[in-house]
């Protein structure tokens, strides 16, 4: 099956590019994907998965769901699904005068 993959900000940097189009077996999930990214760009080696689970902090989305209100990192995916991968976001304090 066929997938759109997307990626911000850092592993925008690490992917080298905002969106790709990739094949994977019809049985896969969400968490076969991202191990699949981390041993493909070294950017993003060791920085999606922790014990097989999506790291804490990190937003991923099906089709623009958050996948941890699904089954996480056992989310089943479907021919034609759009995986959005958010790296954790810092900051968020307030502005100084």
């Amino acid at each position: 099956m066929e997938l759109t993959l997307r990626f911000f900000a850092t592993y925008r940097e690490a992917v080298g590019e905002k969106e790709r189009t990739r094949t994977v077996d019809d049985d896969a999930t969400v968490g076969d994907v991202l191990a699949d990214l981390e041993s493909q760009y070294d950017g993003l080696d060791g920085q999606l998965l922790e014990s097989d689970e999506i790291r804490p902090q990190l937003s991923v989305l099906k089709n623009g769901r958050d996948v941890t209100h699904m089954a996480g990192a056992e989310t089943e995916l479907e021919d034609g699904d759009v995986v959005s991968v958010f790296p954790p976001v810092a900051g968020g304090g307030r502005p100084q005068p």
